[in-house]
């Protein structure tokens, strides 16, 4: 990916990097509860080259190289994300038509965004470990990180990524899922309002979310949705099942009757 750049929202810095041909980006990619734009590692790079578009990462407030934000974060800081900041943030680098592409937090970000705001230019959506309600499997693994994180040297590996924004990334993420009030959580009436075509990709080991998730999509969305379950695969597909990933996105892609805007 390019190095960071950084575009101004309402007086604030976003971090994004991109890849593949200049222009705008046909693909953005929404990143989960504690990552950020360089945590996509090399896929958004394996992205541009399996489908030949422009793929762009941002880091959201409080993450990576972005400004920081307020703590504690709101319990609905999911549905903020998905009809405040994104939009704006879509607005700004240009996008023209495509697809969002999330990852845990960022998938549900990213069917916020597609259920509340019936944006012509969104042609499509992929959803990898989506949540849209609290499991308790997923609470419970929510816990142990914020006993690794005080514990093990998760906060160092972390802040390689988020310099000083490490603590703000971190518990902005661990303590409103683990606010007792946030098992009231739930993005179901979302759905419906989404009409674009939907992948879902689901790792059969994740330790974060049920395929109850995925069946809520499908009983509920107002599109059609596409369900790739893989086994081996634990809560991030693109870096427990890569190739597989990026043939289900690219196959998913070039089967939207609308396409996914100019290359």
């Amino acid at each position: 990916m390019t190095d960071s750049a950084f575009i101004a929202i309402d007086g604030r810095r976003i971090e994004v990097r991109r890849a593949g041909p200049p222009g705008p980006p046909g693909l953005v990619l929404l990143h989960e509860g504690l990552g950020c734009a360089a945590m996509w590692r090399d896929f958004p790079e394996c992205l541009a080259s399996a489908t030949g578009r422009g793929v762009l990462a941002y880091s959201r407030l409080g993450y990576g190289a972005s400004d920081t934000c307020d703590l504690p974060r709101p319990l609905t800081y999911m549905q903020d994300e998905g009809q405040g900041m994104l939009p704006h943030l879509l607005d700004a680098i240009g996008f023209e038509a495509g697809v969002l592409i999330g990852h845990s937090d960022g998938a549900s970000i990213a069917a916020v965004y597609a259920g509340a705001m019936s944006d012509p230019r969104l042609t499509g959506l992929v959803l990898m470990a989506p949540h849209f309600f609290t499991e308790e499997m997923g609470l419970t693994e929510i816990a142990h990180a914020r006993e690794a994180f005080e514990t093990t040297d998760l906060r160092e590996r972390l802040a390689r990524y988020h310099g000083e924004n490490v603590d703000c990334a971190f518990w902005g993420w661990n303590g409103a899922w683990l606010d007792p009030e946030f098992r009231k959580w739930d993005l179901r009436a979302f759905l419906p309002r989404i009409t674009v075509p939907t992948l879902v990709i689901q790792g059969l080991a994740d330790q974060y979310g049920s395929v109850a998730q995925d069946e809520a999509m499908q009983a509920g969305s107002g599109g059609p949705v596409e369900v790739v379950l893989l086994p081996d695969c634990a809560h991030s597909p693109q870096r427990d099942q890569p190739q597989r990933t990026l043939e289900a996105i690219a196959g998913f892609l070039r089967a939207l009757p609308k396409g996914i805007g100019p290359a």
